[in-house]
């Protein structure tokens, strides 16, 4: 077999191989940006309209978030907390994604506030201890950011970013020698 002439074909099914991953991901990308396009649309022409559910609020405000929109976010949550047809269990998730609204806007100190009322309903919610202690990290509150964290290994020993994250405060906390 002459190496000089299938090594050009090697590349070119290799090129083949590679575009063909690519259009994958490319077109993949773009069903899932018009699903939520289209998922935008229609809260934002229902909600306009009409009072929704707390259910299409979070949903709205998620997608806000997704868009790096935090103010409208905000807006969208607090919407939902005040809908009628909200059960108090269904607010932690809510409350927490309020919370990430905020400090995404560094607003760490009504963060905190948010991710304390999530827990206030739901004590064991790991997702938003996890935020929490990143909230305290921001504030410079070591201590309680990893007292948070190890709240979060207590509840889920295998929780990769509290393990990350407690193991980077504490030699931070460790002068070196």
């Amino acid at each position: 077999m002459d190496i000089g002439g299938s090594l050009p074909v090697l590349y070119l099914s290799l090129l083949l191989v590679l575009l063909s991953a690519a259009a994958f991901f490319i077109v993949r990308q773009a069903i899932q940006t018009r699903k939520i396009e289209g998922t935008l649309s229609r809260l934002e022409g229902k909600l306009a309209k009409e009072k929704g559910t707390a259910q299409e609020y979070y949903e709205l405000g998620g997608i806000y978030l997704q868009k790096k929109l935090f103010s409208q976010a905000v807006k969208q949550f607090e919407r939902a907390l005040k809908a009628p047809t909200l059960e108090t269990v269904e607010s932690a998730p809510i409350y927490n994604a309020l919370g990430f609204a905020y400090f995404a806007q560094e607003q760490y100190d009504i963060a905190i506030r948010q991710y304390k009322e999530a827990l206030k309903i739901k004590p064991e919610y790991v997702t938003a201890l996890n935020n929490l202690g990143h909230a305290y990290e921001r504030k410079q509150l070591i201590p309680s950011a990893i007292e948070t964290y190890e709240q979060v290994l207590n509840l889920e020993p295998q929780n990769g970013v509290a393990k990350r994250r407690l193991e980077a405060l504490q030699k931070r906390l460790v002068p070196s020698s």
